[in-house]
Parts: structure tokens; C-alpha cells; sequence
């Protein structure tokens, strides 16, 4: 079989894509352990706003990897949990999560090198944060603005 990831259709891009997302994969892992409502997810997941947190349930939602689930309680009371199809990412994300754990100080050390080095352009700045205002998830980002 081949597949040529340059396609738009191609399946292999669709999962980079699914993964990619700087929020999916985390809403995807905080969820492996049963349902939860959005309140909880905010309180597991450290930096996700309710607007984004709201966003990525919606997109999971979409792409069926989680479902939505409301009680017929007063207030209603809203769940999300994994699909079977979300689950099978699951494996995947502990597998990047492992190259993170044994990569990452190298990327950052790669970043701060980049960010340390001359400018790639006359009159850019690098700015290099590790803290959880920016970046997404792991809290870090490298930019150059001109």
C-alpha cells in the first residue's frame, strides 16, 4: 500500500492532524479513566480556558472520538467520555508522551540554542517561554517576530 502524506485525503495526515491539535491529545488522555463533566476537565487539565476546552470537546466530538452524554438531571448535567475509536488513540499518545519525557529537554535545548543564536532576520527577536501562559500544554514556545 502506498500513501503519499502530501495528499489532503491522506490518512496517515488525518491522524497527524487529529494529534497535532495542541489541546486533543491532552483532553483525549484526561478522559481515559471514565467520564467526566467540563468542570472536572478544567480542574485535571492545568492552562485550557472553558472557550477551548469547549472547542476541543466539540472537535473530538465531531471527529467521534468522544460523546457527549447529558443527564436528565435539573440542572442537566453534561458528561463526555471516550469512544471506542477514541480509546484506540490512546496508545499513540502514551507513545508520544514517552519521546516527550525522553526528548523533550533536547527540543528545548534545541529552542533556547535557536533563540541564543544570531537572528534569522534583520531585526527578529526570539522570545522562549516555559511557563503555562503560552505555547499550549507543555507550557514552552520559540517565535520570532520581525
Amino acid at each position: 500500500m502506498t500513501t503519499d502524506a502530501f495528499l489532503a485525503d491522506c490518512r496517515a495526515r488525518l491522524a497527524f492532524d487529529l494529534l497535532s491539535n495542541t489541546w486533543n491529545a491532552v483532553v483525549l488522555w484526561a478522559l481515559r479513566d471514565g467520564p467526566s463533566r467540563p468542570v472536572e476537565l478544567r480542574e485535571r487539565i492545568g492552562g485550557i480556558s472553558s472557550k477551548v476546552l469547549t472547542e476541543t470537546l466539540r472537535r473530538l466530538q465531531f471527529n467521534g472520538l468522544v460523546d457527549r452524554q447529558t443527564a436528565p438531571d435539573t440542572p442537566s448535567r453534561v458528561e463526555y467520555r471516550l469512544t471506542p475509536l477514541g480509546r484506540t488513540l490512546l496508545a499513540p499518545i502514551d507513545a508520544f508522551g514517552a519521546w516527550a519525557f525522553e526528548y523533550g529537554d533536547d527540543v528545548m535545548a534545541a529552542q533556547e540554542a535557536a533563540c541564543a543564536g544570531p537572528p534569522s532576520s534583520p531585526g527578529s527577536t526570539c522570545s522562549f517561554q516555559r511557563d503555562g501562559s503560552a505555547g499550549g500544554p507543555a507550557g514552552y514556545s520559540a517565535t520570532s517576530t520581525p
